[in-house]
């Protein structure tokens, strides 16, 4: 029996209704604007990253205060994540998506016109709740992509996300110099505003053929978790790999703004742009996920997430090692996460809204953690403590993916046989 038969009535849609209202297929301009909305909502949790030395300066805290702006936009995520994404399967989801991306405005706006420091994490915590927009639309892309094609559209998706992840730093660098830390936010409150509007009047209406009660969808999310068992390997293998990751965004700006290489805001922001070709490693996870390549680039993300933290080492003292080191963790970074978020997406259709947030309230969540553990080792050890814990988790992270990928291919060895 597989484990989707397993679900109860409430879980699986009825296929009855799946054939009475087939659903539109996504143009590739809506397409487009969706890979944009995703990249300024997630982009929009990670200015702070290049910022945190002015931030410090500008409120009178200390840089371990101000790195803590990091976790609270990663925890509000990963709380939207899990309180509010699952409501895919439940509301109209072109509708959500622009109410949250409006709210997410409120929040950038607080931070950018922010008086106090008390405002300023209030806004950070707003802004990352509600860019949980961003999960909205990745499995509206899946839902609404032509047959075979959810990987690629979802690939393409989070190529938007991800490209706005790594512009985040340049953009939030550039115009601090320009006017200040706060002019970025002030410029996304804007933007996210127009983006939202544009949203409403390009993108199909998208709704689940049998919508749920809120406390039963919750409810339906942890038997997910009980029952998917290719799930919860995928979300613990994505989860460990982020958490390495953000150990060194935690510490990034901390690092390089420090001695010997003493790097502007803008050069740190610069520095980010070294991982823009994970974009182009997104699209392609995407693509072989359907066609069912994943295994082979699975291992490879995980020996270059790994491998990456050599150059990071070395790049305390070399701007050079360190962008090589960035470069290598965002491809590898990239690989594991959008082939295990395009293989939920097809794990069980109709509850696609929820597989998702399980996935990445776990993957923030591990985003959580190692932002916290990248600041206290940081605090403790300086950048020789912090790369020695990214490290550690990257090697968690491979031998999960490892034993996951071993199981897959036990259980389709499995399947080939009962054929």
């Amino acid at each position: 029996m597989s484990s989707s038969s397993m679900a109860p009535p409430s879980v699986l849609a009825a296929p009855a209704l799946l054939l009475m209202a087939p659903p539109s297929v996504l143009a590739a301009p809506a397409l487009l604007l969706m890979a944009v909305a995703c990249g300024l909502c997630a982009g929009g949790n990670y200015y702070n990253q290049a910022l945190l030395h002015s931030i410090a300066l500008h409120f009178g805290v200390d840089q371990a205060a101000a790195g803590l702006s990091v976790t609270v936009a990663q925890v509000a995520y990963a709380v939207g994540l899990l309180c509010i994404t699952p409501l895919g399967d439940k509301l109209e989801r072109r509708r959500m998506a622009v109410v949250l991306m409006l709210l997410a405005s409120v929040g950038h706006a607080l931070v950018g016109w922010s008086g106090s420091f008390a405002m300023f994490m209030l806004g950070t915590l707003v802004a990352g709740l509600f860019s949980v927009a961003a999960q909205v639309l990745v499995p509206m892309a899946a839902a609404l992509a032509a047959p075979g094609h959810a990987g690629r559209n979802v690939g393409l998706v989070l190529s938007g996300l991800l490209v706005g992840i790594l512009l985040s730093r340049s953009v939030a660098g550039g115009l601090s110099t320009l006017g200040g830390w706060s002019l970025v936010y002030q410029v996304t409150a804007v933007a996210m505003a127009v983006m939202a509007l544009c949203m409403r009047r390009v993108l199909p209406t998208s709704r689940h053929p049998q919508p749920l009660p809120y406390a039963q969808v919750l409810a339906s999310m942890g038997h997910l978790l009980r029952t998917q068992p290719a799930l919860r390997q995928r979300t613990l293998a994505s989860a460990l790999a982020f958490a390495a990751v953000s150990v060194m965004f935690a510490t990034m700006a901390l690092v390089l703004s420090s001695a010997p290489l003493q790097l502007s805001d803008a050069q740190i922001g610069l520095v980010g742009l070294a991982g823009v070709t994970g974009a182009l490693i997104a699209n392609l996870a995407g693509s072989w996920a359907d066609q069912g390549k994943s295994h082979v680039l699975l291992r490879l993300g995980a020996a270059l997430l790994l491998l990456s933290w050599l150059p990071l080492w070395w790049g305390q003292a070399s701007v050079a090692w360190f962008v090589a080191g960035v470069l290598l963790m965002d491809l590898g970074l990239q690989a594991i996460n959008v082939t295990n978020q395009s293989s939920v997406a097809s794990l069980l259709p109709e509850a696609r809204s929820r597989m998702n947030a399980v996935y990445m309230t776990g993957y923030f969540a591990g985003a959580s953690a190692g932002s916290a553990l990248g600041v206290w080792a940081w605090n403790l050890a300086g950048w020789q403590g912090a790369c020695s814990v990214g490290a550690g988790l990257a090697a968690l992270a491979g031998l999960s993916v490892w034993r996951g990928v071993r199981w897959s291919q036990r259980q389709a060895l499995g399947q080939a046989q009962a054929a």
